[in-house]
């Protein structure tokens, strides 16, 4: 079941509540936009009223003081009414921004803090969706409202000059009006549902787009371009289908709404005229009502555009508010302990790990120990759960029983920070930041010594390259590290680990992924990263098994034997066999 049918909707009265509680803290702005949206509604009505002296005092009576005095009222209500309007635009959109700059930094906080198992069940292109597009949506839904709130009182304004010019033709114009009420009601479920449906298609058109640029290599290697288009045409279509349907409800809302006002007008035409006629009711009067009257029906369409505005933010934050409040989306959380180094054992305790919706144990009761400054090595064929079990160590996964120690302290007493800080993990999947090689060896480190980097990167093995490069430390290696090779980008990984001097090493099959040259100079800056520490090492190179103090062999996410390399060669035909697989490969 997906996440969209699993979260229950929250009520619109709680997420406008809770949408409300980030504009309190520029609750002077919103103030102020409302004082100047209540003069905006008042010009509008004062606009309405000098209809009626215009026509009885300058073109029936042929007043030449109305003619000069009537003319600068319209323009100073329209100078004032552009002041207030300017006010109440600017600081409600000041304030949207602010509400959207805060909530994406609570977002993007909130997220990044999360477990990696969240990470693994969610599309990269969703999280970039909610962050980028649903948090848009929020900023919206303050300034709607006052907009809302605006029309309102313009609306109660008209009516009151309506019925100041003749109250009982107001009555029964006003008498349809009930009748506008109606397509908030039923549209305005419609636009809600339409609005979760269309943030959730534009979130997978996201995680579309992201997945395909990323492996914009391999679509382009099996000529899959077409096929990939016609994806895209497919859901772009199924987008554009929820628009089109958000367009009809909001469209069929404003019809519905200007019938209802041509029932009103067509009724006070007849009846106004009429009383014009029998000279009950001057034309001053007659087209003062007729101009509030047909000014009263133009905010109520403005009401419904509104309405759609509102109903996205709601749909937007039910997404948003989802990842920030829901208890089932919890941050990474550990214990207090501060890790002190060095380390001086580290023990795997009949440690039992699933994943979630798996049948299988990934690890089933996996045992043993590594004391300070060995190495040890953890072979297997593919699917034994060697890297599972290293991801254990930084806790990017709980285990469901048993327990790992470290000093003999579990693991989940650490602080995550002071914890993750004592470990260098080295993996065949290298990571560069689109960043200088500075920036990169010298991640996450609040120091950045030119000297300390220089001598990191010259024990990887990379000083040599980078100086190649056009500026050589400062350069930018782009997406990934798409300006340099495995073998380069491995070694900046090396030198970012030597960088952070961490007393724990993991490495998981670092140099699985390269070529025999490259696995050359990579395994050489390894072992200088290896010296005077206690690594974990999940086997490639015959070297790294051979020189391991302890090997633990793995198959089924069990461990079937541990020891030294000579006994196991005795005793475990699994390994046996994976070392002469290994062996004729290297020969």
């Amino acid at each position: 079941m997906s996440e969209e049918q699993q979260y229950i909707p929250h009520s619109n009265r709680r997420l406008l509540k809770r949408i409300l509680f980030y504009f309190w803290p520029h609750k002077g702005k919103v103030i102020m936009s409302f004082v100047s949206m209540g003069v905006v509604a008042l010009c509008t009505a004062g606009t309405a009223y000098l209809v009626q002296p215009a026509m009885d005092k300058i073109f029936m009576d042929k007043d030449r003081g109305a003619l000069v005095f009537i003319p600068i009222a319209f323009i100073l209500l329209f100078m004032v009414k552009g002041v207030f309007r300017f006010l109440q635009n600017y600081l409600m959109n000041l304030s949207g921004l602010r509400v959207l700059e805060v909530l994406r930094n609570e977002l993007y906080a909130k997220i990044v803090r999360l477990p990696m198992s969240f990470f693994d069940e969610s599309q990269v292109g969703m999280l970039m969706s909610r962050i980028l597009n649903d948090v848009a949506a929020i900023r919206t839904s303050l300034p709607s409202i006052v907009m809302f709130s605006r029309e309102c009182i313009t609306i109660l304004a008209l009516i009151g000059v309506v019925f100041y010019q003749d109250w009982f033709l107001a009555i029964w114009a006003v008498l349809v009006l009930p009748l506008a009420i109606y397509p908030f009601i039923y549209y305005g479920k419609k636009l809600r549902k339409l609005g979760r449906r269309n943030q959730g298609k534009v979130a997978d058109i996201s995680s579309f787009l992201q997945e395909t640029f990323s492996g914009t290599r391999v679509i382009k290697a099996f000529a899959n371009e077409a096929a990939e288009s016609a994806k895209f045409d497919e859901e772009n279509g199924r987008l554009t289908s929820i628009l089109v349907k958000q367009i009809l409800a909001s469209e069929m809302s404003s019809r519905f709404m200007e019938t209802v006002g041509a029932l009103g007008v067509g009724f006070v035409v007849w009846y106004g005229g009429l009383h014009v006629i029998e000279g009950k009711s001057t034309p001053g009067a007659f087209f003062s009502f007729m101009a509030a009257l047909l000014m009263l029906y133009d905010p109520i369409k403005k009401m419904n555009s509104c309405n759609l505005d509102i109903q996205q933010a709601l749909a937007g934050g039910e997404r948003v508010f989802h990842i920030l409040d829901s208890p089932d989306v919890a941050v990474e959380r550990a214990g207090t302990k501060k890790f002190e180094p060095p380390v001086e054992r580290l023990e795997f305790d009949n440690v039992t790990f699933a994943y979630p919706g798996a049948t299988h144990p990934a690890l089933n009761g996996v045992s043993f120990e590594v004391r300070v400054g060995e190495r040890v090595a953890i072979v297997g064929p593919s699917g034994a759960g060697k890297t599972t079990l290293v991801s254990l160590m930084p806790l990017f996964h709980r285990w469901q029983s048993g327990d790992v120690r470290l000093n003999g302290v579990s693991l989940t007493e650490y602080d995550l920070a002071s914890l993750r800080l004592s470990m260098g993990l080295v993996s065949q999947d290298t990571f560069l930041f689109n960043a200088t090689v500075a920036d990169n060896i010298a991640y996450a480190c609040d120091e950045k010594d030119p000297a300390r980097i220089e001598a990191a990167a010259e024990a990887a093995y990379a000083h040599e390259f980078v100086m190649q490069l056009p500026k050589g430390y400062d350069t930018l290696v782009g997406e990934r590290g798409v300006m340099l090779s495995g073998g380069q980008k491995q070694r900046l990984t090396i030198a970012r680990a030597l960088y952070k001097n961490p007393p724990l090493l993991v490495l998981d099959e670092a140099t699985s992924a390269l070529d025999t040259e490259s696995e050359r100079i990579v395994q050489m800056a390894l072992e200088n990263l290896m010296r005077d520490r206690t690594s974990i090492v999940i086997a490639h190179r015959l070297s790294t098994i051979l020189s391991a103090h302890l090997i633990v062999v793995m198959e089924n996410g069990r461990v079937i034997a541990q020891g030294k390399h000579k006994k196991l060669l005795e005793t475990c035909p699994l390994y046996a066999r994976l070392y002469r697989m290994q062996f004729e490969a290297a020969a």
